[in-house]
């Protein structure tokens, strides 16, 4: 994959407008728009239509955590989208729910004879440390190994990949082989402020590491040419991986 398409935009940004400007501006700069939980509370599943229709590709980021009958119906919502990837909770909880959403997608994409979208399994917010999991990790375990046994799971139940931080990347690769995808947020070039994140890598890094994509925001959303910033991102991922 070219370094470019490795970058997934997160436009955490206030509304239509101003999303719909990024996408404009960063077309064929970068792989892929990230619409979350502020942006489509604030603009619905037409912005996500907008953009899809404009031949962007989107992850929608919003973290399906609900019981089983639930998942499955906002994951073919999300189909009906046209998104090319969406995400769920991966805890303990949401197996049942993780393994319906999956057989839900397969079967209504082969009826339909539509792409499938991959589906993620959130393992661990990348603003959260040991210290915030704590009363969450079963003694004993640390939450390196929380992480490993969530997108084990995610990878039993039938998902495409995970999303985790650069810092587990290396590791769910060497066991969960090529093939799974791990998509990593909380990136952030050397100098480039880190915000509330916590457990953080460069895109070099993170790519180097296992990570199939890089979720960036504010470093290029924010910057004064965001183009120039994801040019410098995906030079900087094509540097460290050759």
């Amino acid at each position: 994959m070219k370094a470019h398409k490795r970058i997934i935009v997160a436009l955490d940004v206030d509304d239509w407008v101003a999303a719909i400007t990024l996408v404009d501006a960063l077309k064929g700069e970068v792989g892929m728009f990230k619409v979350g939980k502020q942006l489509f509370t604030a603009e619905g599943p037409d912005l996500v239509s907008e953009i899809v229709e404009k031949g962007e590709k989107v992850f929608l980021d919003l973290k399906y955590h609900d019981i089983p009958a639930t998942v499955a119906k906002a994951s073919i919502e999300a189909v009906k989208l046209g998104v090319s990837m969406f995400n769920t909770h991966a805890s303990a909880d949401m197996k049942k729910a993780m393994g319906d959403a999956t057989e839900a997608v397969a079967k209504y994409c082969w009826e339909k004879n539509i792409p499938q979208p991959f589906i993620l399994g959130v393992t661990l917010l990348t603003s959260a440390d040991e210290k915030d999991m704590e009363e969450e990790i079963p003694e004993g375990m640390s939450l390196e190994q929380l992480v490993f046994m969530r997108a084990r799971r995610a990878h039993e139940c039938g998902l495409d990949g995970v999303v985790a931080s650069a810092q587990e990347a290396s590791v769910l690769r060497k066991f969960l082989g090529r093939g799974f995808m791990i998509i990593t947020p909380g990136v952030r070039s050397k100098g480039a402020s880190v915000d509330d994140q916590k457990r953080v890598a460069t895109p070099g890094e993170a790519v180097r590491d296992g990570a199939t994509y890089v979720v960036i925001g504010r470093q290029i959303t924010e910057a004064d040419d965001p183009v120039e910033a994801a040019r410098a991102i995906a030079r900087e991922i094509e540097t460290a991986t050759n």
